[in-house]
């Protein structure tokens, strides 16, 4: 029984890894992964509930510190979206702030400890929560696809949605000569297809890949720390070190993913 039950490796990154989740309906093709979803709504809420305190302690003269801090960050991510969105920001500039600042929330569940979160979320969930959500490629393709469907939005508020069809049929190869059209609306199509379908997918899959590897990498690191004296001498200045430079790739994959936000709409603004 001892060794049925023994935690090898492979047992302990698969159980860090897993998911809890709660099918929809009959079968298992719809799925929720409850932990990512619940984890993102209550991120979601404290993200609203920082710039909440921040705008009720605001005042008209010398603002404190946090107010400071804020408006710095708003005047910077306004510039940033006027530097590549030319219309009105009015939508724009708050969308880029709120998705870079959940987004940054949700990567920053990573330095977390996994143990011990999982020893916490045993209470309520079997298996415990994997609390990365940005490490779930459902959430990254959720937040991409909502990017995308903003994107196409943009582009018909722009052009009218005669204009966005004639520029999805007729664009980058054009229509002309009349004998040859059928072939060059097809490549035409197909052109654009590619381009709306690599959008999200790159969007998506770039967020999720740097957050899984690095959840990956925090959890072989602890596993080594656990070997003996010499795995945790190595361990935990490698840890230390990765932490560091994690915290780099946490914001830098929050700004990232912002700004790829305000290019794309920016983008389906303007004309082949």
């Amino acid at each position: 029984m001892a060794a049925e039950h023994e935690l090898t490796p492979s047992s302990y990154i698969g159980h860090h890894l897993a998911f809890l989740q709660h099918p929809v309906g009959e079968g298992s093709f719809w799925t929720l992964n409850v932990d990512s979803l619940l984890t993102s709504v209550l991120l979601g809420i404290v993200s609203l509930g920082l710039l909440w305190w921040v705008v009720r302690g605001a005042t008209a003269g010398v603002p404190n510190k946090r107010q400071a801090f804020v408006e710095l960050l708003c005047d910077f991510v306004d510039g940033q979206a006027k530097d590549m969105f030319h219309g009105d920001r009015k939508f724009v500039g708050p969308l880029a702030l709120t998705v870079g600042l959940w987004v940054l929330l949700m990567n920053a569940m990573d330095f977390l400890p996994a143990d011990l979160m999982g020893l916490v979320t045993n209470f309520f969930a079997p298996h415990g929560f994997r609390i990365v959500p940005t490490a779930d490629v459902n959430t990254t393709f959720a937040l991409a696809l909502s990017v995308w469907l903003l994107m196409i939005y943009f582009s018909i508020a722009a052009k009218g949605l005669g204009g966005w069809i004639h520029e999805l049929f007729c664009t980058p190869f054009g229509i002309r000569p009349l004998w040859i059209s059928p072939l060059l609306v097809f490549f035409n199509l197909l052109f654009n297809l590619v381009e709306y379908v690599s959008k999200p997918l790159s969007h998506s899959l770039r967020l999720f890949g740097n957050m899984y590897a690095g959840e990956i990498i925090f959890l072989l690191l602890w596993m080594m720390a656990s070997a003996g004296l010499v795995g945790a001498f190595f361990a935990v200045p490698l840890a230390f070190a990765w932490a560091v430079f994690h915290v780099l790739i946490v914001a830098l994959q929050a700004y990232i993913f912002m700004m790829l936000t305000v290019v794309y709409i920016s983008m389906a603004q303007e004309s082949h």
